[in-house]
């Protein structure tokens, strides 16, 4: 019973580090985007924002229609799976 127990306690805290930690994709918004992508140096933040947004701004950046200095070439770098699990992760942290 007591080492069901501690197996369960570990797994509980193996998938909620894992459910903590970003996707990668979401790692390669950091450099821009700040720590957590709390925004940095005029560069908005993610953090916080609406998952459809997010997913949506993406979508406009990769067709051109909004303007951006680089993130309509970054946007086209990524799948729509890619750009959802970012979406998902920016939209699930604090503002």
């Amino acid at each position: 019973m007591i080492r069901m127990t501690l197996a369960a306690a570990a797994l509980a805290a193996w998938a909620g580090g894992a459910q903590a930690q970003a996707p990668l994709v979401a790692e390669g918004c950091i450099g821009c985007h700040g720590p957590n992508g709390a925004g940095a140096g005029g560069v908005p933040a993610l953090a916080g924002r609406d998952r459809a947004e997010l997913v949506a701004l993406m979508a406009a950046f990769r067709a051109n229609e909004r303007p951006a200095t680089i993130m309509g070439r970054v946007a086209r770098g990524y799948t729509e799976a890619e750009i959802a699990a970012a979406a998902d992760h920016f939209a699930r942290l604090p503002r």
